[in-house]
């Protein structure tokens, strides 16, 4: 998926605290082993972990945002620019709003609770019960502009 052409592209990786806090906590759990077990076996063990740590942290931040070639990609998620109605960037409390209180069970959901602005991707097809996506985005207004912009000479005459 590394097309130069893409309108958007955007990688929602974890930030540096995450990295560090999961450093600490393996530490900790070292710290705790080495004076329980054998040294060898604290030091296996840590070292699993920290392949773990890694593992799950590049998979939970591994999620790309990409609207290239008609299609809008979020996550494992795709749908075609031209059954996107409209998009637009929201703020950090229209963001709460949204996935809270004002939330629809049937929308999708790509959200990281480190992002804390969205794009609300309304969807125009009648066979798709799914009303929004709601995408997280470090630059939610370019993602918004992307897609209106995307789904113009796609959608023609509706």
């Amino acid at each position: 998926m590394s097309d130069p052409k893409a309108a958007f592209r955007e990688r929602l990786h974890v930030p540096v605290r995450w990295w560090l806090l999961g450093g600490l906590l393996v530490a900790s759990f070292w710290l705790a082993m080495i004076v329980a077990v054998p040294e060898k076996l604290a030091w296996g063990i840590a070292a699993a972990l920290t392949v773990l740590l890694i593992l799950m942290l590049r998979a939970y931040g591994g999620a790309r945002i990409v609207v290239a070639d008609g299609w809008l990609r979020a996550g494992r998620a795709r749908i075609e620019v031209r059954f996107v109605a409209s998009a637009r960037a929201l703020d950090r409390v229209e963001s709460r709003a949204v996935c809270g209180p004002q939330a629809d069970a049937r929308a999708f959901l790509l959200l990281r609770p480190y992002l804390p602005h969205a794009v609300r991707i309304d969807i125009d097809d009648p066979t798709d019960p799914t009303p929004y996506w709601l995408v997280a985005s470090r630059n939610g207004e370019a993602l918004a502009a992307s897609l209106n912009s995307a789904r113009r000479p796609a959608g023609g005459s509706a």
